[in-house]
């Protein structure tokens, strides 16, 4: 006991004296009372498929997010965020590691998928653990399940999880919401689930007992559009792959958006006395659209306006209760997305042809998926009311890949290079609007792997399969629409410089 209370005591004396411009606010005063000499909370937003131009804040008129909007008036806005990859997994797998996901292969896993994240990694809650945290998770995880030599059974403790890699506790629902199994799992066990409706999943046949879309279709309240996205039927949604079993442990996705956000506040609650960090992964915008009827139809931009204001909703609600405990001013909280967005995807819910003239993309080129900025620039606000007086944009590019060292400075936890991996150092972004470039280039990639780079104002994607290689000057031509390869061949050179020594990996 003795221990557990000295070693807080030295977390808290380390936090109030790191050096630097990140720390610098803290000594604008020489008698700190104890709140500011306190550890901050952290609450990590992973919004899903939330574009570049979808948030107020970023240009959006036809959609309103005054929550957002508010937290980046008084906080920091990047105006040049990346997510590390187009996709969900990838993206993910890079924020909790440091490490680029292509580097194991990681690419949009299915929910019985093993754990992609070894046990042995050392990741970012584990650097919170470190410091004094208690750490959790409630959303999406899509990191798979189980381990290499057994595929997770849903019906049993499920043993390699979120609580493998350093959550102390876990409230999520394991893939994608357009995916069986359509369940939440709390710590190792699936919620609500009964002996007598045992969990049976499988991606390649169809082994349930409910209708499938492909069967029948006339009972789906949205066509699917893809030819995978047809499987069994839950809650008028045919998903990919097929579910049996488990019927009363299913979602109802009406109710996801306040579900979450309960489990969210709930986590909150329990742990106010504490440190805590929260990586909160709502499923808002990612198909199937189907908001509360409290939103549906509540935008001026269709379906799609309406599951982006319902998760404006539930900012506003985790900063109102925040407020309630006494924790908002001292809690750093950040909202981000996975990647860019995809209007339309695997589902017809008319939300392209309801955007009103709402531009997700904010003009950048390409989608989710894709290596060109609308795939992987993403927004990114920070929110640390007890240190950040006074809000502003940040233009240099930043790669939310870099939080693990970034909140290593923050702690105070010193990193190996084993350990740091890829991640580096942002921290003076944060603090500091004529901060200098903290990298010299950002890497992002699709989701087969292929890479492209940020080097300066200048994007490079090399070629893929019967495309040439293109670069872009991002400051002059930010919807990269002239290809400035055979213009500037030393830049290209530059660059290719720099990718040689990842080519082995990238092969």
């Amino acid at each position: 006991m003795m221990y557990k209370l000295l070693k807080k005591m030295m977390n808290r004396w380390r936090w109030s004296f790191l050096p630097g411009i990140f720390m610098g606010s803290f000594l604008n005063s020489s008698a700190m009372d104890s709140s500011k000499q306190s550890l901050p909370n952290v609450v990590f937003v992973m919004a899903d498929d939330i574009g570049y131009g979808d948030l107020g804040c970023y240009g959006a008129t036809r959609v309103k997010t005054p929550a957002i909007d508010e937290l980046a008036k008084h906080g920091v806005r990047f105006n040049q965020a990346y997510a590390p990859a187009a996709t969900s997994s990838p993206s993910r797998y890079a924020f909790l590691t440091g490490a680029y996901a292509w580097r194991e292969g990681v690419s949009i896993l299915p929910a019985n998928a093993h754990l992609s994240i070894d046990k042995n990694t050392y990741t970012l809650p584990k650097i919170f653990k470190e410091a004094g945290y208690t750490t959790g998770i409630v959303g999406k995880w899509h990191l798979g399940l189980g381990s290499q030599e057994s595929e997770v059974d849903f019906n049993e403790p499920i043993e390699h999880g979120p609580l493998t890699i350093g959550f102390d506790y876990a409230y999520y629902f394991p893939a994608t919401n357009d995916r069986v199994p359509c369940i939440y799992i709390e710590n190792n066990r699936v919620v609500n689930l009964r002996a007598d409706q045992p969990i049976r999943i499988s991606y390649s046949q169809n082994i349930s007992e409910d209708p499938t879309g492909e069967e029948h279709p006339e009972l789906l309240i949205m066509d699917e559009l893809t030819g995978y996205h047809n499987g069994t039927i839950i809650n008028g949604v045919s998903r990919i792959g097929y579910m049996r079993g488990g019927e009363d442990a299913r979602w109802d996705d009406e109710k996801m958006s306040e579900h979450l956000l309960g489990k969210t506040i709930d986590f909150i609650e329990k742990n106010r006395d504490t440190p805590f960090f929260l990586y909160y992964a709502p499923h808002n915008a990612h198909e199937p659209r189907i908001p509360s009827e409290r939103f549906r139809g509540k935008s001026e931009a269709g379906i799609y306006g309406d599951v982006i204001e319902e998760l404006d909703y539930c900012i506003d609600q985790l900063v109102k209760s925040l407020k309630e405990k006494g924790l908002y001013e001292n809690t750093i909280l950040l909202i981000t997305s996975d990647n860019g967005p995809m209007v339309k995807e695997g589902y017809d819910d008319d939300a392209l042809e309801n955007l009103n003239g709402h531009d997700p993309y904010n003009q950048l080129r390409g989608a989710k998926y894709s290596l060109y900025e609308g795939g992987t620039r993403v927004p990114f606000i920070c929110s640390w009311p007890a240190r950040m007086k006074k809000g502003f944009t940040q233009e240099q590019p930043f790669t939310y890949l870099d939080m693990l060292a970034t909140f290593a400075r923050m702690l105070h936890v010193r990193l190996s290079l084993n350990n740091r991996k890829d991640s580096r150092d942002a921290s003076e972004l944060f603090f500091n609007e004529a901060a200098k470039p903290y990298r010299e280039y950002i890497l992002t990639q699709n989701n087969n792997g292929a890479i492209a780079i940020r080097f300066g104002d200048w994007k490079y994607i090399p070629a893929q399969e019967n495309k040439q290689d293109e670069l872009y000057n991002l400051k002059q031509d930010p919807s990269e629409q002239h290809n400035m390869k055979k213009v500037r061949p030393k830049i290209v050179r530059k660059i290719e410089g720099i990718l040689d020594k990842y080519q082995i990996e990238i092969e």
